[in-house]
């Protein structure tokens, strides 16, 4: 256990303090934005990042990721807090929290071995567009010096750490930017600009909302939605952090801190929120390995805005795009390209109707789940192709089954019987084939009804065992006349 804590939390200190310091840094626009996104005072979304950071460094399950306040969860938010106002996003913030540890209890995270690897390229594919796409409004079209430092910037980031491993270089060009940005008084949009930041500590108090069951009715589809987009996302990106750094991390874990951190930062003001890619792959690039890095990122935020309030809101936004336009292009996987044209034809599809549908919706739970149906409908499609091969001999007929018999190929297999009246025994060969489902047995059924209508007899053999057992728990009627060995 000493050795587990010590692992997690002290084995790379300076690396995760000071990668903690440029996420804290990256969070505060990013917090702001997304809470004008969901229609609350900036203060809402800053106090999530804060509570959350904080709270998922110790419960969390993945090391080194980052979870604060995020876009997919604003847009879903919207509706409730234009139609009910802020204490009632609050109490869904506490409810979502209660269903994803439910969800963690329940060992949600065995759902992820059914994401296609397709999907998990498109999915992070589409967040470096997004990345990248909220970049634009805070760079592009203003005037020629925002040019100027967003370029800087890019150089800074890229360049820096060939020469300089010990300071990650974000931190770096954020101090420094921000420096001669102030001493040459140019004409820059700042943090500042984005909203008003009060510098308090948030407060614990009870959403002002009657504890009914039509309260229950108003947030509990909201509450829903949230926890499904908030622990997909958090478990994506936890996949993507263990792939980032080669280690495991525990995502039952994660899903169960999802849950705790958002029921105590519903507590204390804050909107629901969930894990950041953008920011984790900040934070991994960084430097940050351990559990130190998202406890400084969360406890450095309310820092910046307690004790620095007034320095930070002076970063120009400039720097700040700069280097998520950077981390865009980190996190962008370019050897799609290559993918979309030596991968099969349908999961490349798959990728970029993913990619697409997120880039479209800005939900990234819906590009997933599309994916995911989508990969599910060209397998179906795939293994559904039967063949069923008929040799004559005299009276007789012998079918030979090869594939998979389930309800999308059973019109294969029925129609390959097309019997003659001299026809007197049918041998059907299933040694190839495997029964799955009720449609499959119904099937089956169809065909000795034909051969009984007939008057032939009817034999089977070479079903396996667990076909048997589904022909024989589910066939309803069977010719007398049948023989059924495995």
């Amino acid at each position: 256990m000493k050795n587990t804590i010590k692992q997690q939390w002290f084995s790379n200190v300076r690396g995760d303090i000071l990668s903690g310091i440029v996420v804290a840094l990256a969070l505060i626009p990013e917090a702001i934005a997304f809470s004008i996104i969901a229609g609350v005072d900036p203060m809402v979304g800053l106090y999530a990042s804060f509570c959350i950071a904080v709270i998922i460094s110790f419960v969390g399950g993945r090391p080194a990721m980052i979870s604060a306040a995020t876009g997919a969860m604003a847009l879903v938010m919207v509706p409730l807090v234009k139609d009910y106002g802020l204490n009632y996003l609050l109490a869904a913030t506490i409810l979502t929290g209660v269903i994803q540890l439910l969800f963690g209890v329940c060992k949600i995270a065995k759902l992820m071995k059914f994401i296609p690897r397709a999907v998990m390229i498109g999915f992070v594919n589409a967040l470096a567009i997004l990345i990248f796409s909220a970049q634009v409004p805070h760079f592009f079209n203003i005037n020629g010096m925002t040019y100027v430092f967003v370029a800087v910037t890019l150089v800074v980031v890229y360049v820096l750490p060939r020469f300089v491993k010990s300071i990650p270089a974000p931190l770096v060009a954020i101090v420094a930017l921000t420096a001669v940005a102030l001493f040459s008084k140019a004409d820059l949009r700042t943090v500042g600009d984005l909203g008003t930041i009060r510098q308090t500590l948030p407060s614990f108090f009870l959403p002002d909302i009657p504890f009914s069951l039509e309260t229950l009715g108003i947030i509990l589809p909201y509450s829903l939605a949230l926890a499904i987009v908030g622990l997909l996302e958090s478990l994506m990106t936890a996949s993507i952090v263990d792939d980032m750094t080669d280690t495991e991390s525990n995502k039952n874990q994660e899903a169960r801190g999802q849950g705790i951190a958002n029921i105590i930062n519903g507590f204390f003001g804050g909107m629901a929120g969930c894990a950041m890619i953008g920011q984790s792959v900040i934070n991994v690039k960084s430097g940050g390995r351990g559990r130190l890095s998202t406890f400084v990122a969360g406890s450095f935020l309310m820092f910046l805005i307690i004790v620095l309030g007034d320095f930070v809101v002076k970063i120009p936004m400039a720097v700040l795009a700069g280097i998520m336009i950077m981390v865009s292009i980190g996190t962008f996987d370019w050897s799609s390209f290559r993918y979309i044209r030596k991968a099969p034809k349908t999961d490349a599809a798959v990728m970029l109707i993913t990619v697409a549908i997120v880039v479209a919706t800005h939900d990234l739970s819906k590009g997933v789940i599309a994916g995911v149906l989508l990969s599910a409908m060209f397998f179906v499609a795939k293994i559904s192709k039967l063949k069923v091969t008929e040799k004559v001999e005299g009276v007789n007929r012998h079918f030979k089954v090869e594939g998979q018999l389930f309800f999308a190929s059973v019109d294969t297999f029925v129609g390959a019987f097309q019997l003659s009246d001299e026809v007197q025994h049918v041998k059907i060969d299933f040694t190839g084939a495997q029964i799955w489902d009720e449609s499959a047995v119904a099937a089956f059924e169809k065909v000795l009804l034909k051969c009984r209508d007939q008057g032939c007899e009817v034999e089977t053999v070479g079903l396996s065992s667990s076909s048997k057992k589904i022909q024989d728990s589910l066939l309803l009627l069977i010719d007398p006349k049948t023989t059924l060995s495995a």
